[in-house]
């Protein structure tokens, strides 16, 4: 049991890491840093921190800093949070993008202390009011440049993370940026896409949400996300979320292609062959 755990940011992702702790009996008290007294105001009220002080006193006093804000900032900040910890006291992200920030401190002298971590969950919802139980249970987690970190920081995430029910999974950073482009962002570039798409043309049909059923709404979703954490993420992962898109763009041809062409017979092939997903998704 830890006796003192900081997650610095207040949101979605750390507020369900520090209930996670709580319910299984793994912390004695969770300090929250944010930069806005609304956030953690609510926080508190939510039973998600029990205490908020500025960056510094937070680290001094905890044995895990958790940092779970966008990813500029964690770039922004990571060096500040490495300077203030020794060799007992460890840190760990919850970034969506790696190279950029394992690039950053890949010659600090506590890098041994980081522990480059993405828990894959997420919702489109941001806050602390977001924050749920049981968040990260069924779901993978991936560990990036293990062997750049302490045996005991990396040990003690894979227990935090399989008590709350992940499965491990370990990669560079750069094959972690790679995947999450093709699994994560481009899912999200796409639901903004297309709401952005129907609300262009919603100015001239007023009855298309009318009529919008459930196949829109779990597709335009993701939408609802907060561009303070996705721009930086697509920003910080340009060159594989281009490769995708631009991968993306040529299957859109093609089912423009065959509409335009009255090719059913390659359109009925591009539905079959996307069909094979089910291997993978039940």
């Amino acid at each position: 049991m830890f006796d003192s755990v900081t997650i610095v940011g207040v949101g979605l992702i750390s507020g369900s890491f520090s209930l996670a702790l709580k319910d299984r009996g793994m912390v004695k008290n969770v300090i929250g840093v944010s930069r806005t007294e609304a956030s953690i105001h609510k926080a508190m009220e939510l039973g998600l921190i029990d205490e908020s002080l500025p960056l510094k006193e937070a680290v001094a006093k905890s044995d895990l800093i958790y940092v779970a804000i966008p990813v500029d900032a964690t770039l922004s900040l990571i060096h500040d949070i490495m300077d203030m910890v020794n060799e007992r006291q460890i840190v760990a992200d919850a970034g969506s993008t790696k190279h950029a920030l394992c690039t950053s401190i890949a010659n600090h002298p506590m890098r041994k202390r980081f522990v480059a971590t993405h828990p894959m969950w997420g919702t489109e919802y941001s806050g602390p009011e977001a924050a749920v139980h049981d968040a990260f249970k069924g779901r993978s987690c991936v560990i990036c440049e293990r062997a750049k970190s302490d045996k005991d920081a990396v040990e003690t995430m894979e227990n935090i993370y399989r008590q709350m029910g992940m499965n491990i999974v370990y990669m560079n950073a750069d094959a972690h940026d790679l995947h999450a482009a093709y699994v994560s962002h481009i899912s999200h570039i796409t639901s903004f896409a297309l709401a952005n798409t129907v609300l262009e043309k919603e100015k001239e049909e007023d009855a298309i949400f009318e009529l919008a059923g459930g196949g829109f709404e779990s597709t335009v979703r993701l939408a609802k996300s907060s561009p303070a954490m996705w721009a930086p993420v697509f920003m910080q992962n340009r060159e594989n979320v281009l490769d995708v898109l631009n991968e993306h763009i040529s299957q859109l041809r093609k089912f423009k292609s065959c509409l335009e062409k009255e090719n059913y017979e390659y359109l009925w092939e591009l539905m079959e062959n996307a069909n094979k997903i089910k291997r993978i998704i039940k």
